[in-house]
């Protein structure tokens, strides 16, 4: 007869742990953990983890997750520790941060932790960044493509050597509200600018500055490299020479500094960090284009006072023009240069549209602003482009949208041809 020891199933092994100074502190890491683990989930003090990570029993931990606030980084040893311990018995470690200084951040990234999560944790953000440490790594890519491979992709950093022999026009691009096309419109203007001549084109660099959510890497199709992180975590070391190291080529015309490989805050850098940024890249390029987070930060400050046109992209909907009217009234109250905006309606009414072009002669009346660019819907063509990692011009070259940034690029290029030739 079988006992009735034998009946009783095994315990379900602990496939995670979090670690803290006292778990009740983070009450709504609890909550997620239970909804995504149920009962196969542990909880250890900043003392007790290294015991139990040397223990035979942590040999089942898919990931830990460490969570820190302010008080503990008086402490920034301990913790590294640990992550340090984990990391070298391959348990992936994910952060859970609440008033951590960017600098104590910076260091616990560096560490290897997989990956990032605030708290208090915004909905769904624990499965995420779960589903992410599951999946398995991507091969590396190469590091360049052989330039006889027709029609293959240049992959590479810029070849020439840093001369500083350059004054750059320096464009930012922001877009008003989530999803109005900031990126796209940044990424093609970009290409536009770069090959705006057969015989004369200017050198044109493209930089990431949304360090969370940027995809100037995915419609471009480049890898995000570690070497960006190491630039803007200490960009008081770096020089031109690393800058140019830190970035890619797209088809050796187009010279790309993505976001990280990492979501990391936006106050990683500060107002002094990017003004090196950009005093490096006005040495080398001729023309400089900004994707920014559609957040305002501390450093957005800095990048509109180095802005020759700051572009700020709407759509024809109360939420960009709620949004465009605050931004407007935040310039004001702290006297920064309102007049570097340029506001670019996206997505804009057909010419045909009497119903549209009246809406958008309204708004910008309302508004008190000028729309001086005006880009039609481009249809699923646009999405196409960006999931293939192609400009507009490479996958849909007669495509409307293509068309206006086509003749917007032209223009900027004229007229910086046009000042140059002035100041000669």
């Amino acid at each position: 007869m079988t006992s009735v020891a034998n009946l009783q199933p095994d315990p379900a092994p602990i496939v995670a742990c979090t670690i803290s100074r006292d778990v009740q502190n983070f009450d709504l890491l609890i909550d997620d953990m239970e909804i995504e683990l149920g009962e196969n989930w542990g909880d250890l003090s900043f003392t007790d983890a290294p015991v139990f990570l040397e223990q035979p029993e942590s040999a089942t931990l898919e990931f830990v997750a460490i969570a820190v606030d302010g008080e503990d980084t008086a402490d920034m040893a301990q913790i590294t520790d640990i992550i340090k311990q984990a990391k070298s018995k391959n348990i992936k470690v994910v952060l859970i941060a609440h008033d951590v200084s960017p600098v104590a951040l910076h260091q616990l990234l560096r560490l290897g932790a997989d990956d990032f999560v605030p708290y208090p944790l915004p909905e769904g953000a624990l499965h995420d960044a779960i589903e992410r440490m599951r999946k398995p790594a991507p091969p590396a890519p190469a590091a360049a493509v052989h330039p006889d491979d027709a029609g293959a992709q240049q992959v590479r950093s810029p070849s020439f050597k840093p001369r500083g022999d350059r004054e750059e026009v320096v464009l930012p691009v922001h877009g008003m509200s989530g999803g109005v096309g900031a990126s796209t419109f940044a990424c093609n203007l970009a290409w536009e600018l770069a090959t705006v001549s057969k015989t004369d084109a200017p050198r044109v660099c493209l930089i990431d500055l949304d360090f969370q959510f940027g995809a100037i890497s995915t419609n471009l199709d480049l890898p995000r490299r570690d070497a960006v992180f190491e630039i803007l975590q200490d960009t008081a070391s770096a020089d031109s020479e690393s800058f140019l190291k830190s970035m890619l080529t797209f088809n050796d015309k187009l010279h790309v500094f993505t976001a990280p490989p990492d979501m990391l805050p936006l106050d990683i850098v500060q107002g002094e960090d990017i003004e090196r940024l950009l005093d490096m890249a006005q040495e080398n390029f001729d023309f400089v284009i900004i994707d920014m987070p559609s957040t305002i930060v501390s450093w957005t400050e800095t990048v509109l006072n180095r802005a020759h046109v700051y572009f700020a992209l709407m759509e024809l909907d109360l939420r960009s023009a709620q949004n465009v009217l605050r931004l407007v009234r935040a310039l004001k109250a702290e006297a920064l240069p309102l007049d570097k905006l340029r506001y670019v309606l996206n997505r804009a009414p057909k010419f045909t549209d009497l119903s549209g072009k009246s809406r958008v002669k309204r708004m910008a009346e309302s508004l008190d602003i000028d729309i001086e660019v005006q880009i039609p819907d481009g249809g699923p063509q646009i999405t196409q482009a960006n999931d293939h990692g192609l400009p507009i011009s490479e996958s849909a070259a007669k495509n409307p949208v293509r068309k206006e940034i086509q003749k917007l690029a032209k223009s900027l290029y004229d007229l910086n041809k046009a000042t140059e030739s002035a100041k000669g």
